[in-house]
């Protein structure tokens, strides 16, 4: 074999060994949606378990297509703001050569893959929010939007070596904390301000009741396995040279022994924290293992592990009184879906800011900088929160939102899905099973 023989065969198993990580990255981050299927039926009522499963087998099934159709696009054309460049965004139409089984492309199809699954978790963080009374349609064309749209627009601007963000601001995430998890958070927040509370939850002076789901395993098993896709998630976020580099989205230095140490600090740290604060509540001691995960993305190929087990926990205690915070202010957010990915997101974009300022950015952006990251951080929250509200806002006014008040007291297993989730005499005795042992019992 001659040297240039040897170069080729050594660049083309680089290239393959590239295809392969990414193939089983996006395998893995498929848990994270058996997971929020899980997490979701759990957290529901009896009545409402089938409706809240099928909404996120239905979200991840029409963000595939849609997200062909102009997500890639998007990406690879709008990193300048709202003014596309249409020669960059070429190569990502659906008629372009490498969005088909170009043989000789061995980056496209994986790459978009992985992204896809972004677009499919942001849908799902929506769905938990608002479970037991939104329109399986309605979420469907909030999902769509957010999956396909909204997200992958704040990436261009912010998660893209190239993005305004980065190159005028210095924003740096390195792990999507900011264009997944703020601006889904943040979109949910602005849904639910338009679709309410679900019946019961609030008394007319403004105080909760609390309803809760049908399963708390469930729900604790399904947080779990989304920790387990996470790894999937984050190992997505890295990007591997030819020269034998790992480097994050911006072409800056990283290794997946700096995302082992602080995934994992960063799981621990949120547990312990959210366990601290809640007095031990499972619920938001598993949620806390996300909430501590999501805190240290954004700087994941930076901190010192003591420290993002820190950072980690600060985000673990901060979710609990968030959402505290919403449900005073009369919003019904299911399974604190805006206190988990919105607030934490947010929060673990700033402190990039406050903990690494001064480190080399993409190229010659300006380095990492505490302006940069509190305006990358509102840019992403009000880039989630507008069109969430606004679409939500329009479905409202078409009466198109939220299903009637009849529905909602059957159950939407009923109304939406004609099925039972349960054989009726193994229907677990929450709510209108208490009910009928009790009629039995008399």
């Amino acid at each position: 074999m001659t040297p240039e023989e040897l170069e080729r065969a050594v660049k083309m198993a680089s290239t393959i060994n590239m295809e392969v990580y990414y193939w089983w990255c996006t395998a893995v981050m498929v848990l994270i949606h058996a997971g929020f299927l899980a997490y979701e039926m759990g957290a529901s009522r009896v009545k409402n378990t089938l409706a809240s499963g099928v909404k996120n087998i239905l979200a991840f099934a029409f963000t595939v297509p849609a997200f062909y159709a102009i997500g890639w696009w998007i990406y690879l054309a709008m990193y300048k703001g709202l003014s596309p460049d249409f020669e960059a965004g070429a190569a990502g139409v659906p008629w372009s050569m490498s969005m088909g089984p170009n043989l000789g492309d061995n980056a496209t199809g994986v790459f978009w893959a992985a992204f896809m699954m972004f677009s499919a978790t942001t849908a799902s963080i929506l769905s938990g929010a608002v479970i037991e009374r939104i329109r399986l349609s309605a979420f469907i064309i909030l999902a769509i939007a957010l999956g396909s749209f909204v997200w992958i627009l704040a990436a261009s601007w912010g998660w893209h070596p190239t993005g305004w963000l980065t190159t005028r601001w210095g924003f740096h995430d390195t792990a999507a904390a900011g264009c997944v998890h703020t601006v889904a958070g943040f979109f949910s927040l602005g849904v639910l301000i338009q679709l309410g509370g679900r019946i019961g939850r609030f008394n007319p002076d403004g105080t909760a009741n609390e309803i809760a789901g049908h399963s708390m395993p469930m729900t604790v098993i399904g947080l779990m396995m989304i920790i387990v896709g996470f790894f999937g998630f984050l190992g997505g976020c890295i990007i591997w040279q030819q020269n034998a580099q790992w480097m994050t989205i911006f072409n800056t230095p990283a290794t997946l022994s700096a995302f082992a140490f602080n995934t994992l600090m960063g799981f621990s740290g949120g547990v312990i924290g959210a366990y601290v604060m809640s007095r031990g509540n499972p619920f938001w001691m598993m949620s806390g293992a996300l909430a501590g995960i999501i805190s240290v993305a954004p700087g994941l190929e930076l901190y010192y592990p003591p420290l993002a087990f820190l950072v980690a926990f600060i985000g673990g205690c901060i979710i609990k009184p968030v959402a505290t915070l919403i449900e005073k202010a009369r919003i019904d957010d299911a399974v604190g879906a805006v206190a988990v990915h919105g607030a934490t997101g947010f929060y673990g974009v700033v402190m990039v800011g406050v903990l690494a300022s001064g480190y080399p950015n993409a190229g010659e952006a300006p380095p990492i900088n505490l302006g940069g990251q509190i305006g990358g951080a509102f840019v992403m929250a009000l880039l989630g929160f507008v069109p969430g509200f606004v679409i939500a806002y329009v479905l409202k006014a078409l009466g198109r939102l939220r299903v009637a008040s009849s529905v909602e007291e059957l159950g939407l297993d009923l109304a939406e899905i004609a099925t039972h989730p349960y054989p009726e005499n193994s229907t677990p005795a929450t709510g209108n099973g208490r009910e009928r042992l009790a009629a039995r019992a008399t």
